[in-house]
């Protein structure tokens, strides 16, 4: 790749969507925020592990799982209105446009939401606060109001608990089926959505040598997250074929899933230790109990 060349990539990062703009959405993007932050609790969270822990709702190929995101719109998102398959396919797309070598990031961003399924009624249609996950600051909690909280300085991030959503969703079904993706597109997949870190600069404490790495890759790819969004369609079964072939190459390594299968599976997010207040931009964040 030309590193002179121009691309999303080399944009100046905005502070986040444009929440406050004057739209038809901003009533609901607002609510959305208030239920979320309410409910999405420790012990909520620790609920959900159990219940989707189980590892036994559904088996369905990543492709159907790609389709059945035609039925769902995040309504976190006032700057999305399209299907989320058409935001799954556009970063992809921008992404292979400017790295065309790094097939393993085209997959990582067509995955990267398909954790929102959990929305969908063959998922149990779990609420969007429970789902897309864009949160405030946490309410105070002494015992972990600390700075390490639970945890120990450079323990690294695959060791810290998260908040309840799509992302630690995904996240644990590639993870489980032995994707061959690397450790990069893992972290992309888990940590798209903590602007707390890779936006604001929080909890860089937490953090090992190999997170330190993968957040190069991370901060690449949210650019194309944020910025490919477009009204124009992708011709989805031009491309189609092209990610077959990297779901086929990257998520059937074991050799026993039947077309490309996985088992799909909840999993668990939340932080046992208290956030310091940080601005809008924070997406995933720690939780304490209440």
């Amino acid at each position: 790749m030309d590193p002179e060349k121009e691309n999303l990539s080399d944009q100046e990062p905005l502070l986040w969507e444009d929440y406050d703009a004057e739209s038809e959405r901003q009533a609901g993007v607002e609510t959305f925020y208030k239920i979320n932050h309410i409910n999405q609790t420790y012990d909520f969270v620790k609920r959900m592990r159990e219940e989707y822990g189980k590892l036994d709702k559904v088996e369905m190929s990543i492709w159907e799982c790609c389709e059945l995101l035609n039925d769902v719109i995040d309504e976190s998102d006032p700057d999305l209105d399209e299907p989320q398959i058409e935001h799954l396919l556009q970063t992809a797309e921008a992404i292979r446009q400017d790295y065309p070598n790094e097939d393993w990031l085209h997959l990582t961003a067509l995955i990267h939401d398909l954790g929102k399924v959990l929305h969908h009624p063959k998922f149990g249609e779990l609420p969007q606060w429970a789902v897309v996950v864009f949160q405030g600051k946490s309410r105070p909690q002494p015992a972990y109001n600390s700075k390490f909280g639970v945890y120990k300085e450079g323990c690294g991030l695959d060791n810290v608990l998260m908040s309840w959503g799509h992302d630690d969703y995904m996240y644990l079904v590639a993870k489980e089926n032995k994707s061959t993706l690397p450790s990069a597109g893992l972290f992309v997949i888990r940590y798209h959505s903590f602007y707390a870190l890779h936006r604001a600069g929080a909890y860089k404490y937490l953090m090992n040598k190999e997170d330190e790495e993968n957040m190069k890759w991370l901060k690449i790819f949210n650019k194309y997250d944020l910025y490919s969004k477009s009204k124009v369609r992708v011709d989805v079964e031009k491309v189609k074929p092209y990610y077959l072939s990297l779901i086929h190459k990257h998520e059937d390594s074991r050799g026993d899933i039947l077309d490309h299968r996985f088992r799909v599976f909840s999993c668990t997010a939340a932080m046992q230790c208290c956030s310091t207040d940080f601005p809008r931009l924070t997406a995933s964040r720690p939780l304490c109990k209440h």
